[in-house]
């Protein structure tokens, strides 16, 4: 055999071993980030479940802020609704409502003695709390898997490749960059 079918030949296998070194690290990434959204997307949803218990036991110390607690269960629907459709934009506009939301109730509960000593209250304040720290490392995860991902995308000779093999950059990413809306709660304990 010839001496350059031979060394085109070997170059030829490193470069294929190499896209699929390169693939095959695109797929880890975008695994990566795709787990680590749905990390942050359950424990919105614990979150969300807590929201309507706390809104109920307000409401029977709380007669007089009804339009408060109509507004974060409004909120609490979109918030729903955004996820359901898949719309990131709209779902941090909605994280957004509720989070000022309950921060306003939290406010508005201080004039009430009675319900910052009720235990489920108390409790539920506490697990809220609790879910909004957690998102918030569950987000910090999530950016940085996303910001590893478009870097490894980006990179050279791997944006030659990502493009060919159809991976995107992830664009959920941007928003969240430009959203508080997932990050955190104001988390305010009623004691």
């Amino acid at each position: 055999m010839d001496f350059s079918l031979l060394l085109l030949l070997a170059v030829l296998v490193v470069v294929v071993f190499f896209g699929i070194f390169i693939y095959n690290n695109l797929v880890t990434l975008k695994h990566s980030v795709s787990k680590s959204w749905s990390n942050i997307d359950v424990l919105l949803k614990q979150r969300h479940d807590e929201l309507p218990k706390l809104v109920e036991v307000c409401k029977q110390y709380m007669q007089y802020e009804q339009e408060t607690l109509e507004k974060i269960t409004r909120a609490r629907s979109a918030v729903m609704e955004a996820r359901e459709g898949g719309d990131i934009k709209q779902l941090g506009q909605a994280e957004s409502q509720l989070r000022m939301g309950l921060g306003h109730l939290f406010a508005l509960a201080e004039n009430y003695p009675d319900l910052k000593a009720n235990d489920t209250v108390s409790q539920l304040t506490e697990e809220l709390t609790s879910t909004e720290n957690r998102v918030a490392f569950a987000r910090q995860a999530y950016n940085d898997w996303s910001t590893s991902f478009n870097t490894y995308r980006q990179s050279f000779p791997t944006v030659l490749l990502a493009s060919l093999f159809g991976f995107g950059e992830n664009r959920r990413w941007l928003v969240m960059q430009d959203s508080e809306a997932i990050q955190q709660v104001p988390a305010v304990v009623l004691s």
